[in-house]
């Protein structure tokens, strides 16, 4: 993953500070904690960049947000059981 900083993030994101603080706050963007700083990557922006859309084109409210956002995070662990399930299946039958 690559490591973006924080005033690439917020140009790329289009986003204020204060607004990331706030959406950190509310874990809806987790980024890595390195001592008393935070480590932003591509992924943030892209999750940035869908808040944003549900937020202004979808007039989706902060309820909404969460809901939607703990919805996708299940979708991607799904998925990502999925993978594991298929590979140790795959393992199995070729020994």
């Amino acid at each position: 993953m690559t490591k973006i900083d924080l005033d690439k993030f917020l140009q790329e994101a289009g986003l204020e500070l204060p607004t990331l603080e706030q959406w950190i706050e509310r874990e809806w963007i987790t980024p890595t904690r390195v001592s008393a700083s935070i480590e932003l990557s591509e992924v943030d922006v892209a999750r940035v960049i869908f808040i944003r859309d549900l937020r202004g084109d979808f007039g989706v409210n902060d309820e909404g947000v969460e809901i939607v956002l703990h919805l996708v995070d299940q979708l991607h662990g799904l998925r990502r059981a999925m993978r594991g399930l298929r590979t140790e299946l795959h393992d199995r039958n070729n020994p």
